[in-house]
């Protein structure tokens, strides 16, 4: 007879079966595969973290010669972000379940895959599509991104690890206005996709050679394909509203995007709370320094984003400046970081983690 739970859910058929197997006494890799390992989810990472930003810059260009108004040209950087944010936590399931490698070495085809059609493009709805495959490869490198580093670093050097993790996906930042610049000075922006691929090519052999596979696995547990619909689908529908009320679409075509949103929203969140490994966790919530936390992170990130899109147009069009001196300004903010991402990995070995944030924000209203 089967049972039920108390919040009215059946319990997951797998619950009572599942077990971990493995090394449990696992701690990191050893010299010198460890350098190989690192240097391949660096490559990644920075590939990934690249792309985010290396096409801000570039948009101006990018909308005139496609014969695009700046508006539309904002789905080539939407695009790929709206991708990785859908997939991201179906991605680290699937990493949990089949390996974290496997799901990297998949990342790096899919990306590769992406930039060569990005570099292809002519128009507009094509390059857009291509840019969701990019950011398909994206998510499934960063998802497992944070895993990997946990495997790779032993634990009494993990704060490190995160640090370095910070700094690569800063120079990524940096690189990306700058590098943007450098390319549209001597070459069609078709270039700032094309550069991918021998790097990615070169990260795909690193990465199957050196990383390591994950040594602890839980058996019994299966991959959930309408928990993770359900998880894009909400995503996908809330950043859709958004985009849709800043691009003037009819008021009642909103209003029923956000129904639908509210209506997947909560059969999404009733699903995950009769799991008992939920892809969002959302007990987690009941933690006031976590539900903080997060929220902290989004706040923060969203207003870099918000920066880093729109300064590109402002720039030019109300300062006149051309692409390279768009690169070069925008360069200066996450080339702070750069310095100071490993002051605060080092940091967290000797500070409590919430209190370096703290330290930060009163150095800079000091």
């Amino acid at each position: 007879m089967k049972t039920i739970n108390k919040n009215g859910t059946r319990p997951e058929a797998y619950d009572a079966e599942t077990h971990l197997t493995g090394n449990l006494d696992w701690d990191g890799l050893r010299r010198p595969r460890i350098y190989y390992a690192i240097a391949a989810t660096f490559c990644g990472l920075f590939l990934s973290v690249l792309d985010g930003s290396i096409c801000n810059v570039a948009l101006p260009s990018m909308a005139a010669q496609l014969n695009v108004p700046s508006e539309d040209s904002i789905w080539i950087v939407n695009a790929f972000q709206l991708a990785v944010m859908m997939l991201l936590l179906p991605f680290a399931s699937m990493g949990e379940l089949w390996g974290y490698k496997q799901v990297y070495l998949c990342g790096i085809i899919v990306f590769t895959v992406g930039s060569v059609a990005c570099a292809l493009s002519t128009t507009l709805p094509v390059l857009v599509v291509s840019r969701v495959v990019q950011g398909i490869g994206a998510a499934m490198l960063m998802s497992v991104n944070t895993s990997m580093v946990k495997l790779i670093y032993p634990k009494r050097h993990l704060g490190k690890g995160v640090g370095l993790n910070a700094t690569v996906v800063a120079i990524a930042s940096v690189t990306g206005p700058t590098l943007s610049a450098a390319i549209l000075a001597v070459a069609p922006w078709p270039w700032l996709f094309a550069i991918n691929v021998p790097v990615g090519i070169a990260t795909f052999l690193m990465a199957s050679r050196y990383l390591p596979d994950n040594p602890v696995r839980v058996v019994g547990r299966r991959f959930d394909w309408h928990e993770a619909v359900f998880n894009a689908a909400t995503m996908g529908l809330f950043i859709g509203c958004v985009e849709a009320y800043s691009h003037d679409v009819p008021l009642r075509w909103v209003l029923v995007g956000i129904a639908v949103l509210l209506i997947l929203a909560t059969a999404y969140v009733r699903m995950e709370r009769g799991r008992k490994y939920p892809m969002l966790p959302f007990d987690l919530l009941r933690i006031p320094i976590f539900t903080t936390s997060v929220a902290t992170s989004i706040i923060s990130f969203t207003a870099q984003m918000l920066v880093m899109v729109g300064m590109p147009f402002m720039l030019v069009n109300t300062f006149e400046y051309n692409a390279v001196g768009i690169g070069l300004l925008m360069t200066a903010w996450p080339l702070a970081i750069v310095f100071v991402a490993p002051l605060a990995g080092l940091l967290i070995n000797h500070v409590h983690p919430g209190e370096v944030p703290y330290l930060s924000g009163l150095n800079c209203l000091s």
